[in-house]
């Protein structure tokens, strides 16, 4: 019975006091968590480009009548709700990036506090997409609706990104003004996504056949208007990669630059494709997730600019009791840390 209390009370400091995951299981929960945020931005614009937004007319439930779509909803009711559970799976893998994350040893505060951070933008984006059903698909709560699941993009990137360093001050790998202009980089590219928005608050894929506001905007001047963020993104991401060259940067952060232009020109070749095709709904979705995989490049490219090295394990002098009388940390285990003499089964 204690141990069921104990359970109940914090079931996440349980597990991780009787588990300790190895590197790679980490690596792939936080990866589990990164592809499911994608996953979501491309399936709610899927939501979008098919005319499903209202599919469910309501939120937390699907109707006044149900909580669930019904056969009467249609495909509409069916794709909409489909996204809505689609929330859950991603809920599930972010939970195992927390429970993982947390049980790792010696603890990772800053990893575990990327982890959680996770949790409470998945909790605020679904109360952010209740509120776009609510008011009818506004294009301004829309476009909201997207910031935060790229800021879920986000954190899942970072956590991603730190669970395969380690803990260490982070080292600089690169001279001042390639960091900087790393900085800078990462900043249009933001602005870039946020205009990215009024593209679509203004377009034609307004997420419903029915009278759906947009935004008081030119397509073609908010179209314009992203393509000269675009071509500041390219150019700088082409300055950088210039930079790590002359200055024979290592291989890591070139290559991550390399792949970040030839993700950012693929990009630009559907975005003009899409423009000159009247935004055709393959397209748009397909430029949708090239615009995930552009902030990912993008915060790769960032962080691959400095470099965490792991920390010196502890030895028995800094107070870390061995596993045996006169023994060292066994080695046996996933990360190298002491193992308790008599581990508990589970």
């Amino acid at each position: 019975m204690p141990k069921l209390l104990e359970f109940v009370r914090n079931p996440i400091a349980y597990i991780a006091a009787r588990w300790t995951p190895s590197p790679r299981t980490v690596e792939r929960a936080a990866l589990a968590a990164l592809l499911m945020s994608i996953l979501i931005v491309v399936t709610g614009g899927a939501v979008r480009l098919t005319g499903s937004g209202l599919g469910c007319d309501t939120w937390p439930k699907c109707s006044d009548d149900s909580l669930t779509a019904t056969s009467e909803m249609g495909v509409h009711g069916a794709i909409e709700f489909g996204n809505r559970m689609l929330t859950w799976v991603l809920s599930a893998a972010v939970g195992w990036t927390i429970i993982a994350v947390r049980s790792v040893k010696p603890a990772r505060k800053g990893v575990s506090r990327l982890a959680w951070s996770q949790f409470w933008v998945v909790m605020s984006n679904a109360v952010v997409g209740g509120i776009t059903v609510w008011v009818k698909l506004n294009p301004f709560v829309v476009a909201g609706h997207f910031l935060a699941a790229s800021a879920l993009l986000t954190v899942t990137t970072l956590t991603w990104l730190r669970v395969r360093e380690g803990d260490a001050p982070p080292r600089p790998l690169v001279g001042g003004p390639v960091r900087k202009l790393a900085g800078v980089l990462t900043f249009f590219a933001g602005c870039l996504m946020i205009v990215g928005t009024v593209v679509t608050g203004a377009g034609p894929h307004a997420g419903d056949s029915s009278d759906v506001k947009r935004m008081p905007v030119s397509v073609e001047l908010a179209a314009q208007t992203h393509a000269v963020f675009a071509w500041i993104v390219v150019v700088l991401a082409l300055l950088l990669y210039a930079g790590l060259r002359v200055m024979d940067a290592p291989v890591g952060p070139r290559r991550t630059a390399r792949n970040l232009i030839l993700v950012l020109l693929a990009q630009g070749l559907i975005g003009y494709v899409q423009y000159f095709n009247d935004m055709p709904e393959l397209l748009v979705g397909a430029h949708l997730l090239g615009s995930t995989l552009v902030w990912i490049g993008v915060l790769r490219v960032l962080l691959s600019t400095r470099e965490r090295a792991a920390l010196p394990a502890p030895s028995p002098q800094d107070g870390v009791r061995p596993t045996q009388a006169g023994a060292g940390p066994d080695r046996s285990s996933p990360d190298g840390a002491d193992a308790p003499a008599a581990p508990v089964a589970g």
